[in-house]
């Protein structure tokens, strides 16, 4: 991949398409190298996808040095949470009338498919803590947060199968697996986050290496929160991004706002050479949140090659049908800009941007795991595989779809004139 990555990045198409092409032939239509079932081996693609998504939350958490009161965020938080109620109650529609699923199967089918990934969304998220891009940020927000938000109708939908907890559907399903699960998970997140960044920080000032506990601390941080926020029965996804968000609060609250300090923090973050030298007050804030960054970043490319190439594994393992085609379609072409139109009244955005926040609803491993979650609760095997093959379809096919698209439209979005206002 490392070889083969100079000449891919000049092709119009994506490094993940290849990573798709490469783990199909690792499968069984070719070398057969791969052989991996979603449905036998439930166990340990659950923990793999798990791993990857809160990596990658956790370095989209980083990248927004933004109080989550920011109106540049509201449209995120409109996404994440409007939108992506739509798009769960389109897809139960679609599921129960065109589909004919029972409506625990389409509920539990809107669920797995209403978070965009962050993991795959990397060619559209934010390229650098400075990049305050209205698409770019309005995307990179709302896949943080929408991984974490639609864990209650996951399992709402394996409530209404009789999967898992008893009496789903009702006040327990609102108070504990909604409010609950939703406000601690945030509130662990933003403690954990906030306070080791301070005391990190407080730490670092007494050393002469300013990067000290820098890049150890990522999986210490992601693992704490991610474990306690299980332990309460809070969702661990929007903790783990609430950390990231909260860390970062911590580095800005200690090095200030300044043009310096964000140069030098991306400086760090991509290894070129910082404009704020070590033994200035604000450098030990800004080394250590670019360490971090530069270690996320690394933690998720490696993250995202081996779970593509493990889908890729799987798609021959899976049945897929014609229904799987229009059914993908339906939810690009339709579904998520119906989702997503709503948006434009809490923002203003140009033609072209509310067409690209419409089009890139990226669909990957966020998904990979909610299914894995549901074959993993119990569902009956017959189910599980037409749940598993409705949902592969729709991750490759983003992949493709997406990966191709992404260049051409980017490049036509940099000519568009004042794209980067308020």
């Amino acid at each position: 991949m490392a070889l083969a990555h100079p000449v891919v990045e000049r092709l119009p198409m994506t490094p993940t398409i290849v990573y798709l092409l490469v783990g199909l032939a690792l499968g069984p239509l070719w070398f057969g190298v791969m052989q991996i079932n979603p449905i036998r081996d439930t166990k340990w693609l659950l923990h793999a996808s798990e791993i990857a998504v809160v990596i990658s939350l956790f370095t989209v958490g980083m990248k927004l040095r933004l109080p989550i009161r920011d109106p540049q965020l509201r449209p995120a938080l409109f996404l994440a949470s409007v939108s992506m109620v739509l798009t769960i109650g389109l897809v139960t529609g679609v599921g129960v009338w065109l589909l004919g699923l029972p409506l625990g199967v389409a509920v539990l089918l809107g669920g797995i498919l209403a978070p965009t990934d962050p993991v795959l969304a990397s060619d559209v998220q934010m390229r650098h803590p400075l990049d305050r891009d209205k698409l770019r940020l309005t995307l990179s927000a709302e896949a943080g947060l929408n991984d974490g938000t639609a864990f209650p109708f996951v399992i709402l939908g394996l409530g209404l199968l009789g999967v898992g907890e008893a009496n789903t559907f009702g006040l327990r399903w609102l108070l504990v697996d909604g409010l609950w699960a939703v406000s601690a998970g945030i509130a662990i997140g933003g403690l954990i986050g906030y306070g080791t960044g301070r005391l990190v920080l407080r730490l670092n000032t007494k050393r002469e290496d300013p990067l000290a506990f820098g890049e150890y601390l990522v999986l210490g941080v992601i693992g704490v929160t991610y474990a306690l926020a299980v332990l309460v029965h809070s969702y661990g996804f929007l903790a783990v991004f609430a950390a990231g968000v909260a860390l970062r609060a911590a580095e800005q609250h200690a090095s200030g706002h300044s043009k310096a300090v964000d140069d030098t923090v991306s400086a760090i973050a991509e290894g070129r050479m910082p404009k704020l030298a070590p033994k200035d007050s604000r450098a030990a804030p800004a080394y250590f949140a670019g360490a971090l960054l530069a270690t996320n970043e690394q933690l998720e490319r490696i993250l995202e090659v081996a779970l593509v190439l493990i889908v890729g594994a799987m798609v021959a393992t899976v049945p897929l049908s014609t229904e799987a085609l229009w059914f993908a379609a339906l939810l690009f072409l339709v579904i998520r800009p119906i989702a997503a139109l709503p948006v434009r009244a809490i923002r203003k955005f140009t033609t072209f941007e509310l067409g690209g926040i419409a089009w890139f609803g990226i669909r990957g491993i966020g998904s990979v795991y909610y299914l894995m979650y549901a074959v993993d609760a119990g569902l009956p095997p017959a189910v599980a595989e037409r749940i598993a093959s409705l949902v592969l379809s729709v991750i490759v096919l983003s992949i493709l779809v997406h990966g191709i698209s992404v260049t051409p439209l980017l490049n036509r979005y940099a000519k568009e004139p004042g794209k980067r206002g308020s």
